[in-house]
């Protein structure tokens, strides 16, 4: 299942979590939150972001 979570500190900083999504479709579903709560600081890809990427890059490999 693909989620979304926003996580608002006390302090006010922001973070966005996303689960179920792979390769660069994280990015694409978590975009427009990114843009309404300001600047990004810092971004933590996940192992899941790889996951696509190795399989089409494994298959561009083979031909």
């Amino acid at each position: 299942m693909k989620q979304i979570e926003i996580i608002i500190s006390p302090e006010g900083s922001s973070r966005i979590a996303s689960r179920g999504y792979t390769g660069r479709s994280c990015q694409e579903a978590t975009r427009q939150l990114e843009e309404a709560l300001g600047q990004r600081l810092t971004e933590t890809l996940t192992p899941e972001f790889y996951l696509n990427l190795n399989n089409q890059t494994n298959y561009e490999q083979r031909q």
